[in-house]
């Protein structure tokens, strides 16, 4: 039997596009497995053995349920297929993230460090995945030069580069100059404790100065470097397009401002990271973006869950913690905000043509996660989404929700 097999490739960002594939509820039942990952050393070779083991689990699970052997084979074997890959196992990042059912296989290499996870149910279980897509935690880092662009995406643990296929590697790929002489050259420059800068190659007081060989003018440089940048955020509303996620910007001081002027993105911070970022790694440059977007994070989390509990505490319907009416709520679109507890299931059935919610007593292949699916909707209709730890959801349940109305 032929079906779908689609990995993302590493480093791309997952895209609400993707996610409602996930959600699109495909034939018979769905396997989602979640499981951390290393990006290099001996460890590496246990994650093979982990999958293993994990994709023994599903198939316990999938017989359980009622499903033939033969059929249980075909759903598993394009994951088992994997195990013996080395080039795919040399080429995670933190966590992989595994769905498969009867007509398709879909993998995520991320960065995020996941919990061991084996749903078997009716549809897949994503609430994982939503670290990566809330605005809760997650952000992007742009670092410029003249040499070299590079996108990563950072969580509050991991960080990651983002592949850039339709952005330039450099100014000269923009400009295509015949001659290779003709390269536009900066003249950097250091700050006295004044503030002025000065030139560290002959030790006086100056402005930056841009040189470029071949130019037909002095204002001709920064014309240049805005026509690359044009390219560049061309390249990254490719990458970016429907995001929300806060863009911190790094780079020489000089470029900075420039880069701003032709940016289209819609949550670029102000507050960037300056010096030139071909010297800094991808984790150095997580570490300073992340004292520059957490007090972001901390201040809207905060500002929400002190929203939710002032409506609490004045009796307001439009705060809920019932999970009946919370799934029927996120599901037309009336779910503003939403706390859920991470690694928490609590299993059930909602059918949509009645809005009807109902827990059971027990998990079964038949039953979806109801935190899952309050998650999946709330994101789908436009709320905020807060995936996290189960002692931070206020009201200290497994979720707590601002209605609209």
């Amino acid at each position: 039997m032929d079906i779908l097999i689609k990995g993302k490739p590493l480093g791309f960002p997952l895209r609400q596009n993707e996610l409602m594939e996930l959600m699109r509820k495909p034939r018979g039942f769905c396997v989602s497995i979640y499981m951390p990952t290393h990006r290099a050393g001996r460890a590496i070779q246990q994650d093979s053995i982990r999958l293993k083991n994990l994709l023994g689990e599903a198939e316990e699970r999938l017989i359980a349920g009622g499903l033939r052997h033969p059929d249980v084979r075909d759903v598993l074997e394009p994951a088992r297929n994997l195990l013996e890959d080395s080039f795919f196992w040399q080429h995670q990042s933190d966590g992989l993230a595994v769905f498969l059912s009867s007509e398709a296989l879909r993998y995520y290499r991320l960065p995020l460090d996941f919990e061991e996870l084996v749903v078997v149910s009716g549809r897949f279980h994503v609430k994982p995945l939503l670290p990566l897509l809330s605005d809760d935690g997650r952000f992007y880092v742009l670092a410029l030069s003249q040499h070299e662009i590079r996108l990563l995406q950072g969580t509050h643990y991991s960080v990651s580069e983002v592949n850039l296929e339709e952005v330039p590697e450099g100014l000269a790929e923009v400009l295509k100059w015949n001659d290779a002489e003709k390269r536009l050259q900066f003249h950097t420059t250091t700050r006295t404790p004044g503030g002025e800068r000065v030139d560290p190659a002959i030790g006086g007081v100056r402005p930056a100065v841009f040189h470029g060989h071949g130019v037909a003018s002095a204002d001709d440089p920064k014309d240049y470097i805005s026509r690359y940048f044009h390219r560049v955020d061309e390249g990254l509303s490719e990458v970016l397009g429907g995001e929300r996620a806060p863009l911190v910007l790094a780079g020489v001081d000089y470029l900075l401002p420039i880069y701003r002027e032709v940016n289209a993105y819609p949550r670029l911070l102000d507050e960037g990271i300056e010096g030139n970022p071909e010297e800094l790694s991808a984790k150095e440059l997580h570490r300073r973006a992340w004292t520059i977007v957490q007090p972001l994070f901390l201040a809207e989390r905060e500002e929400a869950a002190a929203a939710y509990r002032h409506l609490a505490g004045t009796g307001s319907e439009r705060a809920s913690e019932d999970l009946e009416e919370i799934v029927p709520a996120a599901h037309s679109g009336r779910v503003e905000v939403l706390f859920v507890a991470l690694g928490v299931q609590k299993w059930g059935a909602f059918d949509p043509e009645t809005h009807m919610a109902s827990l059971h007593e027990r998990a079964d292949p038949e039953a979806d996660d109801l935190l899952d699916l309050a998650a999946i909707h709330t994101f789908l209709n436009g709320g905020t989404v807060y995936a996290v730890e189960p002692d931070q959801v206020p009201g200290g349940g497994a979720l707590a929700a601002v209605l609209r109305y």
